[in-house]
């Protein structure tokens, strides 16, 4: 009887971890810094092994890239298990810095998927508001989770660098154009917002979805900034990078990953993770 008991009690464990397993997700928001000559050795070419091994090694289950040409999107997918969706900012094409999705192709469906740019017509590439620079685009998902059968809608945006206007404006779109896509429906957003969490974009989304870092089960994980410009003694204390999710998500880790090699870090952002639970 009593081995019948402990037997049950194993089983009764092991499903546990199991349905654990089934219903929690990890997601990132990772800039990769696009891929320019003008790096020297930080140049693409030279960190691309440690971006995909980092990605890997952490298990990322779906994650947000920014600043990705289209070749550093293509060598991330050489990782066997990711595809990825987005299109290029400059001409909604393949043309420029992407802000696409990747997903474990065995772990989401893909049901639908879009995009738009941050300015005054977001249904066409062009500059917003007083943003001098880049077109800035955000795309969009919305996935099924095949372990636990949930749907959620999945945004990955990156924030004008330059124009203040640009970046207030985008966090009033951001949050009308996920109200529009998603309604109500479980939403995560991810992103390079280029904003501090005093500002007031980043509170007018943080009024719509909650910041992970703000929400956590357990305390926030690795330093409090995001952006290191290639120096491996960055005092990294301005949080800029951000994994918003809708209320209905526990957010049970939250963490900025520090990894490197020999003294160098694959990006010159750092990338935010979460270990998420769909309700």
């Amino acid at each position: 009887m009593k081995k019948t008991a402990l037997c049950l009690l194993i089983l009764f464990a092991f499903t546990q971890i199991s349905f654990a397993q089934k219903n929690t997700i990890n997601v990132a928001s990772y800039n990769i810094r696009y891929n320019t000559a003008n790096d020297g050795v930080n140049a693409w070419p030279n960190r691309k092994e440690n971006v995909k091994g980092l990605i890997r090694f952490h298990e990322f289950d779906i994650f947000g890239v920014q600043e990705a040409l289209i070749g550093q999107l293509k060598d991330i997918a050489e990782l066997p298990d990711y595809v990825f969706i987005g299109k290029g900012r400059d001409d909604g094409k393949e043309g420029g810095e992407h802000s696409a999705i990747f997903y474990k192709k065995d772990r989401f469906k893909l049901l639908k998927s879009g995009d738009f740019w941050l300015s005054e017509t977001p249904d066409k590439p062009g500059k917003g508001w007083d943003a001098t620079c880049c077109n800035r685009i955000c795309s969009w998902g919305k996935f099924q989770d095949l372990a636990s059968k949930k749907e959620f809608y999945f945004f990955n945006v990156h924030f004008d660098h330059q124009g203040v206007e640009a970046r207030r404006q985008s966090g009033h779109l951001m949050t009308k154009k996920i109200s529009e896509i998603a309604g109500k429906s479980t939403v995560i957003l991810t992103g390079d917002f280029n904003s501090t969490p005093d500002t007031e974009q980043i509170k007018t989304i943080s009024a719509l979805i909650n910041d992970t870092h703000d929400v956590t089960k357990q305390a926030p994980y690795g330093p409090e900034g995001t952006f290191n410009s290639f120096k491996f003694d960055a005092p990294m204390k301005n949080r800029i990078d951000y994994i918003f999710v809708s209320k209905n998500i526990d957010v049970l880790k939250y963490g900025v990953l520090t990894d490197a090699k020999d003294q160098r870090y694959p990006s010159d952002h750092q990338p935010v993770v979460i270990k998420a639970a769909i309700k």
